[in-house]
């Protein structure tokens, strides 16, 4: 990777650009797929949509196959002289990840779990050992070998029985996130022929070592929506089905209590919750309601000796506040506050040890840890000094410790995990992602705060990095990334791949729009619904501002978001397509009223609190109002990277098919459209951590080249 003065990447920026254009006209002869148009009209409330590419919605039909590899052809035509640039880059950003690395290990019910990775391999192996770190090492699972032969594999919801003889464990070949659960023997290695199908692949054991329990998937919505008991040695077409979530806006899981006391079965919609309880040692018993559901009470549940733990939105505490109760009575009308709420603070997690209550708080946009012994003898918060960061409780599945572990980063700090004695207060730092290549200093990087004002006044939080030293006088590429939805907040994370661009004159912001949680519950109220508009405003107003401040210039300001973040990228696409020079959309959530009306669609019905129902009339309009398929234009459109996965099981492929070809028939200009589709993965990519990185590799080299970049 070559360094670069600003002069010097002036010169090649304009060089570059003079190739760019040269490049551009010879790609202009290169036509791009046209899909046919076939007239479907749907209707609802007496308005009619026309609909000319909802042929693409059958993945068995081989001519949809062959128009998303008609798309994939164009992409690779159009992209042929950044191939090697891509090749590059790829090579670059795995040359700064330590190849043969392994977790901080962390202890639970009498052995260290540790994962590791091998040089040169790209999946994860998965260890233990009994009682000391020096102990020998028994090797769980090595997915390296696992997933030969597999285009996409993916192991998770490991869950060890209280004996420790046993593991539960779920395998997705498809990138469709149906799991098969399956059980190995932990002493002889055997992996028992019970398989069971179409579940999430989670999966938790009752004290007893040979009860299971799981949830299933509904077949055609991929809904989790059934719990099941299955005990070991039996055939899994006779299991009992224990508890089934008809309300087709709820889904169901199940775990354990950290105290591996209770088994718990939880239900869940944007704004409702209910719990069922089990004594772990009572696994064939009947489950007991913890508090039964009513619409707009959200609550989360913790045991500790004689008492529950809830987290709750009770009493309209928007910003939700910490209650307790005992173990017999356990509805709403006997929980008693604990930590009341607060307007300015937002209540996020809380993790339980023997001595000390440990409270994850959001205060302005910044994550705050606070440790409070129960016998209130000691009550502080742990100390961050930057003005952007994000910090976490990680693996703390022990219950009788003075040590709390939480991890720590920041945009220019990478991250590392830590070990902190909330008796003594003195912190271990176990250890620190290291960037290797011996370039990265985090001195070079400057990371900042700031706030954009939105059109209704509010102020919108940006965080933000780049090179030590840029001149603001609008000439710096700058990428905007956003999400917005479901109350997720993204914090301000380090990331080894983002010095590709950073090293290459980029600058890097994220804009916390409403839509997430980063300024407490209301910021997230304000971001949905009939309110979802905010979320989109917010994103122009903020890039606006890094645009007024000098930061950058439409010319050089690209965006980008994901899944529902990629409805954002839809949304600012037609909303003010003048004000970026490209885009990138990333499984984008794009045709949502379309979606929305068919509740035959994976997750739709459970969306329902996010976006609203458009069955209702009033929903149906606000969506769409802004739903970025039903409002392409003809107009001229900022250059556009589009990518999907053929199995994704969150946003049907199908979506960003249809705005892609949409876009090409009404777009107005010379800017590109390109169009790409993994025909072997999902939602999440790639399974492989490498294979990921290709994918990062493309979105870089577009963005690049946009800028005449070519090494």
């Amino acid at each position: 990777m070559i360094k670069l003065t600003f002069f010097s990447f002036a010169c090649l920026t304009f060089a570059a650009s003079s190739i760019a254009q040269n490049l551009s006209e010879k790609n202009m002869k290169i036509n791009p797929p046209k899909a046919e148009k076939i007239v479907k009209n749907l209707e609802a409330h007496g308005d009619v949509r026309v609909d000319n590419y909802y042929w693409l919605n059958n993945p068995d039909d081989p001519k949809v196959i062959d128009y998303l590899k008609a798309e994939n052809d164009y992409y690779e035509k159009m992209t042929d002289h950044t191939k090697k640039f891509k090749e590059d880059l790829f090579e670059e950003m795995k040359a700064r990840i330590k190849e043969d690395d392994e977790s901080v290990p962390y202890k639970l019910n009498g052995y260290y779990y540790i994962t590791r990775y091998e040089k040169g391999q790209d999946y994860p192996i998965y260890s233990r050992k009994k009682g000391s770190l020096d102990a020998k090492e028994e090797i769980l699972f090595n997915v390296n070998e696992m997933a030969k032969g597999y285009s996409f594999y993916n192991l998770g919801g490991m869950s060890v029985s209280e004996d420790n003889k046993l593991v539960s464990f779920g395998v997705d070949t498809l990138s469709r996130r149906k799991y098969d659960i399956y059980i190995k023997n932990l002493e002889t290695g055997e992996i028992y022929p019970e398989m069971i199908p179409l579940t999430t692949g989670g999966s938790t054991w009752g004290s007893d070592n040979k009860t299971l329990f799981y949830t299933r998937k509904d077949e055609k919505t991929l809904r989790a929506d059934r719990i099941y008991r299955h005990t070991l040695g039996t055939d899994p077409k006779t299991d009992e089905l224990i508890f089934s979530e008809d309300d087709d806006t709820f889904g169901t899981y199940v775990f354990k209590t950290k105290s591996r006391q209770f088994i718990v079965i939880g239900s869940y919609s944007t704004l409702t919750s209910e719990y069922r309880v089990l004594p772990a040692n009572d696994p064939t018993g009947k489950f007991k309601v913890f508090q039964k559901r009513e619409r707009g009470l959200e609550y989360n549940i913790s045991h500790y000796g004689d008492n529950w733990y809830v987290m709750t939105n009770k009493d309209k505490a928007q910003n939700f506040k910490l209650m307790k109760t005992s173990l017999d009575k356990t509805s709403k009308e006997n929980w008693v506050d604990m930590i009341p709420h607060r307007t300015d603070v937002l209540l996020e997690d809380f993790d339980i040890f023997k001595d000390y209550l440990v409270v994850s708080e959001r205060n302005n946009g910044l994550t705050q840890l606070r440790i409070k012994r129960w016998d209130n003898k000691d009550d502080y918060y742990l100390p961050f000094d930057n003005e952007t960061y994000t910090a976490f409780t990680t693996q703390n599945p022990e219950f009788d410790t003075k040590i709390l572990r939480y991890g720590y980063n920041a945009l220019n700090t990478p991250s590392s995990i830590i070990d902190f004695n909330m008796e003594t207060k003195e912190k271990t730092i176990l250890k620190e992602t290291e960037v290797l290549g011996g370039k990265f200093d985090k001195n070079n990087y400057v990371s900042e705060r700031l706030w954009a004002t939105a059109k209704d006044g509010k102020k919108i939080p940006i965080s933000l990095i780049s090179r030590r030293g840029i001149k603001k006088d609008g000439s710096n590429p700058l990428l905007i990334y956003g999400y917005g939805s479901y109350g997720s907040t993204i914090d301000p994370y380090f990331s080894s791949v983002r010095l590709s661009l950073l090293d290459r004159g980029f600058i890097f912001a994220i804009a916390h729009v409403r839509g997430g949680e980063y300024l407490g519950r209301q910021w997230y109220e304000d971001g949905k619904l009939l309110n979802k508009i905010n979320t989109f405003t917010d994103f122009i107003a903020a890039s606006e501002y890094l645009v007024e401040l000098g930061y950058t210039s439409p010319n050089h300001l690209y965006a980008s978001g994901g899944s529902a973040g990629g409805l954002l990228m839809g949304a600012i696409a037609n909303l003010a397509p003048n004000l970026y020079n490209g885009i990138i959309a990333s499984v984008p959530f794009v045709d949502v009223l379309t979606t929305m009306l068919d509740d035959s669609i994976p997750l739709t019905t459970g969306e329902y609190d996010e976006w609203g129902n458009p069955n209702d009339l009033e929903y149906y309009n606000y969506i769409k109002s802004y739903s970025p398929y039903d409002n392409v234009e003809r107009k001229s459109y900022p250059n556009l990277l589009v990518t999907t996965g053929l199995h994704d099981s969150q946003v049907q492929y199908y979506e960003p098919a249809k705005w892609v070809a949409k876009l090409r028939d009404m777009k107005t200009g010379k800017n590109t459209v390109l169009f790409h589709t993994n025909m072997e993965a999902g939602h999440g990519g790639a399974s492989g951590r490498f294979e990921s990185l290709k994918e990062v590799a493309m979105d870089y080299a577009f963005l690049l080249d946009l800028e005449g970049i070519k090494e």
